[in-house]
């Protein structure tokens, strides 16, 4: 990245297009992709090519990993594996996270 992006508030981030199930691109540079999930599907997702880190931005939900269910909360963070089944159950109205891939394609 030839700059320091402005930062982006939740407020910011929420205002985004955002397609239900989906998340809204935030900013890529090189191996770095951050976006904004407002409300990401309930149940499992299709596995991913690159790692995954969530931040839980608002809202409760229940994070599985393969066969291991945690409790996802505000200030939390959480990781997926490339290739590794996860996603979020019964998530609460106000459920959104941070979404950052990196690394190469695995």
């Amino acid at each position: 990245m030839d700059r320091t992006p402005a930062p982006v508030s939740l407020a910011a981030a929420r205002a985004l297009p955002i397609t239900p199930g989906r998340s809204a691109e935030v900013f890529v540079d090189g191996d770095l992709e951050v976006r904004f999930a407002g409300r990401p599907g309930n149940g499992p997702q299709v596995p991913h090519e690159r790692d995954e880190l969530y931040f839980v931005a608002s809202g409760t939900a229940r994070y599985r990993v393969e066969d291991q269910v945690s409790p996802a909360n505000p200030g939390d963070l959480l990781f997926a594996a490339a290739g590794v089944a996860h996603g979020f159950e019964d998530p609460s109205a106000d459920f959104t996270v941070w979404v950052l891939f990196y690394g190469p394609r695995k």
